[in-house]
């Protein structure tokens, strides 16, 4: 029946974040309240967040979304990597909605559309959708979305899966036209370092965190080639970047940092996490 809502059922809900409503609602807003926020000055365009499980990067998430708290965007496009060996470089749901136990978050088609017809003509190839994905980057940033934001927004979901400068600019680039004059948020979904001691995961992390903060996409995503930082999101990242500096951003502002030993107490192999903030600082 046309106009039938094509729900993605969720993968991970009751497993990488409580399955039911109330303690999820209960548990992200007290990871939002517990924030510690610095001073920021300027509206916020986008956010980077981490997307373990709640129990694990909960704490450093509840920053990045504390950040935004209140706000009434009519449109959010959530950039996450795609860990599942699909071969398109960039993928999208072929469902209506995601849903969480806290509701359905409708995907604005529209959008979608427009930024279909962008990579096609910039890129050469689209985003190709899927259906009943497992992909949980994207979606455990949803249920933050919900309790964080005051307005009932479309979803533009994008996961990206060749993370190469070439797709992540052209990505950003084509994002910012979307989003352009549109009450919108962008929010990247990454982790960093993987299982190393805590100690050199904090050196490889502090790296590519000093590159977010200088706001140089290119530079972030060239520090795993260099051998001197990682995240696994860094194509999402760097694509949310530039789609940032391009929609009038002109900073970004580190917000917290922890790994998974702070939650655990094992540091001997551990995943880094960290939050931060694209600011527009003065209208354009």
């Amino acid at each position: 029946m046309e106009g039938k809502v094509d729900i993605r059922p969720s993968p991970i809900s009751g497993r990488w974040y409580p399955g039911e409503p109330k303690r999820l609602s209960e548990s992200v807003d007290l990871y939002m309240d517990q924030a510690r926020l610095p001073v920021i000055e300027g509206e916020v365009l986008g956010v980077m967040a981490p997307h373990a499980g709640h129990l694990y990067s909960g704490p450093v998430a509840g920053y990045a979304f504390a950040a935004v708290r209140g706000l009434v965007p009519e449109l959010v496009a959530v950039v996450s990597p795609m860990h599942q060996p699909y071969t398109p470089l960039l993928l999208t749901s072929s469902h209506t909605a995601y849903s969480t136990p806290l509701g359905e978050v409708t995907v604005d088609k529209y959008a979608l559309q427009e930024l279909e017809d962008l990579l096609k003509d910039r890129l050469g190839t689209g985003l190709a959708p899927v259906r009943c994905d497992t992909e949980h980057s994207l979606e455990i940033e949803l249920p933050f979305l919900q309790r964080a934001l005051s307005s009932n927004f479309q979803l533009l979901p994008v996961m990206v899966r060749n993370q190469s400068a070439e797709v992540a600019h052209t990505l950003g680039m084509a994002l910012a036209k979307v989003l352009a004059g549109k009450n919108a948020l962008l929010v990247a979904s990454t982790d960093l370092s993987h299982f190393y001691p805590a100690n050199t995961a904090k050196t490889l992390d502090t790296e590519i965190l000093r590159r977010v903060e200088a706001f140089d996409p290119l530079s972030m995503l060239e520090a795993e080639a260099q051998g001197k930082g990682f995240a696994c999101g860094k194509g999402a990242l760097a694509a949310v970047m530039w789609a940032a500096k391009e929609l009038g951003a002109d900073k970004a502002q580190l917000l917290h940092y922890a790994n998974s030993g702070d939650i655990t107490g094992d540091y001997t192999e551990v995943v880094g996490y960290g939050s931060a903030v694209f600011i527009r600082r003065s209208k354009k």
